[in-house]
């Protein structure tokens, strides 16, 4: 849907889209070109966007793509349809915690060590912010917010594992 999202912005050859959507969102795993030609021959088999015309060149034909009626609603629905929250219920660290409680093990241990790695990986996303464009800086900071938010889970069940274990117990 991004690259779809990228073309209504204007038609583009693939090698563009590639490098603008490394550009946007690629921070943590850029796109490999075969992901966007096989993307690419998924959109135009759903009629979300067609070719405009291949120009010879010294390589291979360059594709220039443009989105379609079709592509262009789809789009908008995308856009336009709230994301489901993932209720993270079952999470392995909650799975490991409850692990640890029934096999007698220390579950304070567990969550110490998981309170570590969650604030090394803040100090990381607040030093990548430094400097950084606002793009970058905004998707740290979404990250920086869900690590804050289970380490407040992990607070609050750090505090109530006696708790917990009586009812995982029951």
């Amino acid at each position: 849907m991004i690259l779809l999202g990228l073309l209504e912005t204007g038609s583009a050859y693939g090698y563009d889209l590639k490098h603008r959507y490394d550009r946007l969102f690629g921070l943590r795993k850029r796109l490999a070109f075969g992901q966007i030609y096989a993307t690419l021959a998924r959109l135009m088999r759903d009629n979300c966007i067609e070719e405009l015309a291949a120009e010879a060149g010294h390589g291979p034909e360059r594709r220039r793509y443009h989105i379609t009626d079709t592509g262009l609603r789809r789009v908008e629905s995308w856009l336009f349809t709230p994301d489901i929250p993932h209720e993270n219920l079952q999470s392995n660290l909650f799975a490991k915690t409850v692990i640890a409680l029934l096999i007698d093990d220390d579950a304070e241990r567990l969550l110490d060590g998981q309170r570590h790695a969650h604030l090394e990986r803040m100090r990381q996303l607040t030093s990548e912010k430094r400097g950084a464009d606002f793009a970058t800086a905004a998707l740290c900071d979404h990250a920086l917010f869900h690590l804050e938010a289970d380490l407040r889970w992990i607070d609050l069940i750090s505090a109530r594992l006696r708790d917990l274990r009586e009812s995982i117990e029951r």
